[in-house]
C-alpha cells in the first residue's frame, strides 16, 4: 500500500508545486489528489498544467475538479462570458499561455476536462469545496461541491462517517483546518501563504511557498 496525498488549491503556483513533487518523492504506489483550481490568480497555471501531466507517469494522480477549472470549461463550451473568469484570475491564466485562450494546447484541455468532481477511499472523501451531509458525492449539487465556503457553512460529518478532505476556503494563516471529520488543505499559497501536500493517513504535511521555499512537519 502506497501514501494517500491530497494536495490543496494550487493557483497557478508553479515553483510551489514543484518543490512539493520533489520533496514528495511519489512512487507508483502512491495516490496524490489534488483538490482543484489547479489554475488562476498565480504566476504560472500553463506550467502547473505541465507538471500535473508529467506527474501522471509517476503515481496514481487523481485531479479533481474545482470552481475555476468550471469557470474555464464554461467559457469555452459558451456557456458563460469570459470577463467573469478572467476577473476571477482567469486572465493570469491567459497571460501563463501567451495572452489568449486559444494558445491552451489541446493536450492541456482534454487534462482539465477530464478532472474528476470527487474520490472516494473506504476511509476518506475528497471534494473540492463542500458538501450536504446526508447525500453521496455523486449527488451533490453543484454550488455546494465547487463554491460553497466553509465560512457560510460548516457541515457535520458525512452519513458516511469519513473523514472529508476539501480545499476552497483560504486558510490565511497558512494552517490546515482540522474539524476531526473535516480537514481543509487551502492554505492560500498565492495570497502569502502555503501550498500544502497532506498524507491523509499518517498526517505527515509537505508545505512550499509561491517561492518554492519549503517547510516539512510530522505528526508526533
Amino acid at each position: 500500500m502506497g501514501r494517500l496525498i491530497a494536495i490543496g488549491d494550487i493557483h497557478g503556483c508553479s515553483q510551489a508545486i514543484e518543490t512539493l513533487i520533489e520533496a514528495i518523492a511519489p512512487t507508483e504506489q502512491d495516490t496524490i489528489v489534488t483538490l482543484g483550481d489547479l489554475i488562476d490568480r498565480g504566476p504560472d497555471s500553463r506550467n502547473v498544467v505541465e507538471q500535473l501531466m508529467a506527474l501522471q507517469s509517476r503515481c496514481r494522480l487523481i485531479p479533481l475538479l474545482g470552481n475555476h477549472e468550471l469557470m474555464l470549461i464554461s467559457v469555452l463550451d459558451g456557456l458563460a462570458p469570459s470577463h467573469q473568469w478572467q476577473m476571477a484570475g482567469g486572465m493570469q491564466t491567459i497571460a501563463s499561455y501567451g495572452g489568449s485562450v486559444s494558445q491552451i494546447p489541446d493536450s492541456h484541455l482534454d487534462f482539465i476536462r477530464g478532472f474528476l468532481p470527487y474520490h472516494e477511499t473506504d476511509e476518506f472523501l475528497f471534494i473540492h469545496a463542500n458538501y450536504l451531509a446526508d447525500l453521496d458525492l455523486e449527488e451533490q449539487p453543484e454550488y455546494t461541491a465547487f463554491w460553497e465556503h466553509l465560512t457560510n457553512v460548516m457541515p457535520p460529518p458525512h452519513r458516511s462517517g469519513k473523514i472529508a478532505v476539501v480545499g476552497h476556503t483560504p486558510q490565511t494563516t497558512g494552517e490546515i483546518l482540522d474539524t476531526g471529520h473535516l480537514i481543509c488543505v487551502d492554505t492560500c499559497c498565492f495570497a502569502g501563504g502555503w501550498l500544502t501536500a497532506l498524507d491523509v493517513q499518517t498526517r505527515q504535511t509537505w508545505q512550499a511557498d509561491v517561492s518554492g521555499d519549503l517547510r516539512v512537519r510530522v505528526e508526533s
